[in-house]
């Protein structure tokens, strides 16, 4: 009678610990439809990081290292074009588009109080000091 009670108790407790019940499973993620290549993109990044890192402690040669890198930079290129596509954004800006924003690029070059021109935006001008406009980093 004691031996049946424990075996009762055992397979008791190993139905309870083992019958997981389909209401008690957490839901699944949904799976994006790039996710498959977000994971590539990241596989990639990591091959590149691991290449230099070998390329660096002297495991490969140059031309080995080189044309390594050559051939995941290639892919890598690949993947993202795929990923712009799958997301929508694989269409250039129209022309006018570029073209308003490198006028408006030119235009915030140059200071409007004294006529200075500058290769890159500044937040201030270089030669009277005066704020310039636009959003300059």
């Amino acid at each position: 009678m004691l031996l049946a009670a424990a075996a009762l108790l055992i397979v008791g407790a190993v139905v309870f610990t083992l019958g997981v019940r389909e209401k008690d499973l957490p839901a699944p993620v949904p799976v994006s439809p790039f996710q498959h290549l977000d994971d590539r993109k990241a596989q990639i990044y990591e091959n590149l990081r691991d290449l230099q890192f070998e390329f660096r402690v002297g495991k490969l040669s140059d031309e080995d290292y080189q044309k390594t890198k050559l051939e995941l930079q290639r892919e890598l290129a690949n993947v993202l074009a795929e990923i712009d596509a799958v997301k929508g954004e694989a269409t250039p800006p129209p022309a006018a588009a570029v073209a308003e924003k490198t006028r408006k690029q030119k235009a915030s070059n140059v200071c409007p109080h004294c006529g200075a021109g500058f290769e890159r935006a500044l937040k201030f001008c270089g030669e009277c000091g005066k704020p310039m406009p636009g959003d300059a980093a």
